[in-house]
């Protein structure tokens, strides 16, 4: 699904990232940690193509594509989906027409805004007064209608409260096909059974209760320093902090 080789990424002509791979298969779920300011939201920012990260080096694949120097936009038409953590106020547009542009207008909005609790702002400017926990379901509701094949979160529980974390959860695992049922039952175990995949920011890790990863990443000093079983990540990290983190898996 994302293929990453020895990318290294600038802002503003100064080096942030340096020499990342990273590999996420079809089905997968991938989570980040790592401190502040070490390069995650800069990581899926030149993964989505956004316009202020050079890539100087390095490669980046989609899909067995290489996109590496494509627009956003095609990105985007390609699968990709991403939920940034400050989202800009859209004046002029709807949360409604904003779905439906996300949607090609083939989704029934008012049915994905019921999932994510946004019925009652589909009237408003996109994002425009929005609490913190509004911020997230909106994107949210947006990845509902757009169906990215791989979705990029950052910070999903970052400033939302309990109520609205329980939604976020329930939508990302949506997204993430995380809700898919056969014969009855909720597929949980065999990510053959799933085609969609994520990557995950996080801090707290509070997202892991409600969204389950099957792999987890430390990006320490602008690269991934090391990779292992997410929720034994978490518990290393909580106890001894990231530095002893990566040391100890190196």
């Amino acid at each position: 699904m994302l293929k990453l080789e020895d990318l290294s990424v600038a802002v503003n002509d100064r080096p942030i990232l340096h020499d990342v791979n990273l590999h996420i298969k079809p089905g997968e779920v991938h989570v980040l940690f790592g401190p502040n300011g070490t390069g995650k939201s800069t990581l899926i920012g030149a993964i989505m193509g956004f316009a202020r990260y050079t890539i100087i080096a390095g490669r980046i694949y989609f899909k067995g594509q290489d996109i590496t120097n494509l627009p956003v936009d095609e990105r985007a038409r390609l699968g990709l989906g991403i939920m940034i953590q400050r989202p800009p106020t859209l004046r002029g547009l709807t949360v409604r027409e904003m779905v439906q542009i996300c949607g090609n207008n083939q989704v029934d909005v008012d049915k994905l805004a019921g999932k994510t609790n946004m019925c009652t702002f589909l009237a408003r400017g996109v994002n425009e007064g929005f609490s913190g926990g509004e911020l997230k379901r909106s994107e949210l509701l947006q990845l509902l209608a757009q169906q990215p094949d791989l979705v990029m979160l950052d910070e999903p529980e970052s400033g939302v409260d309990i109520e609205n974390i329980v939604v976020v959860g329930q939508a990302a695992n949506s997204i993430l096909e995380r809700d898919l049922r056969k014969n009855g039952q909720t597929i949980k175990k065999y990510r053959t059974e799933r085609q969609k995949s994520g990557l995950i920011i996080t801090h707290t890790g509070h997202i892991l209760d409600y969204v389950p990863a099957d792999m987890a990443h430390v990006m320490y000093q602008g690269t991934v320093a090391c990779s292992g079983n997410p929720m034994e990540m978490l518990s290393c990290i909580q106890e001894k902090g990231y530095e002893e983190c990566v040391n100890c898996a190196v």
